[in-house]
């Protein structure tokens, strides 16, 4: 049985073993280029989850600091925090973003909401019935606007079933992911704070 050297070949887009000699200079040239630059990258992003996991660990014991000085114990970051440099110049802001979703209660709302704009849309509430219809259009990924339906809360109706509707939504709505950001911010020469570029969300 002849045993392969696997030093004398490399594969190609298809999995296959092509022999080194085979492979311009040009191939061999490009080949080595992109595993140099794409290992760099690696490296880069290894230390960059690094920098993020020790800046987050050392804000997290400046808020034990702040929590043990008012003899309390630190409960997990729910919102946004600053740290701020003593002429506000720089600054360090931890936020927490929630993206919602809505459970099954929210058919029983749909279907209240129905039952109101069919009842109403036979007068002058045709505009309501536009709005309502609105709020439960899916878009392009078939996902349903989570601001369009919550906004149907700002409208004051008193109707039993209106009201049940919006009990319905409340319920409903549910926390699918939160995500904690960090972001470095620094005045610019017009006294603005800006962020400093840091590609670390994705980290």
């Amino acid at each position: 049985m002849t045993t392969i050297n696997q030093d004398e070949y490399m594969k190609d887009r298809k999995g296959r073993l092509v022999p080194i000699n085979q492979i311009s200079d040009y191939d061999l040239a490009m080949d080595s280029f992109v595993r140099e630059q794409v290992a760099a990258a690696k490296a880069k992003n290894a230390e960059l989850s690094e920098f993020k996991d020790r800046a987050f660990n050392e804000c997290y014991a400046w808020l034990d600091l702040v929590a043990e000085k008012f003899g309390r114990t630190r409960g997990g970051a729910k919102g946004n925090v600053t740290f701020p440099t003593f002429d506000g110049s720089q600054q360090i802001t931890i936020r927490v973003q929630e993206t919602l979703t809505f459970g099954p209660e929210l058919q029983i709302a749909k279907e209240l909401f129905d039952e109101c704009v069919t009842d109403w849309s036979k007068g002058a509430n045709a505009n309501l019935q536009a709005i309502v219809t609105d709020a439960f259009q899916v878009d392009k990924e078939g996902q349903l606007n989570t601001g369009r339906i919550l906004s149907l809360r700002r409208v004051k109706i008193q109707d039993e079933r209106w009201i049940k509707a919006m009990d319905a939504i409340s319920e409903s709505l549910q926390v699918a992911m939160s995500k904690t950001y960090i972001n470095f911010r620094e005045k610019d020469k017009s006294g603005k704070l800006v962020n400093i570029p840091l590609d670390i969300a994705a980290i």
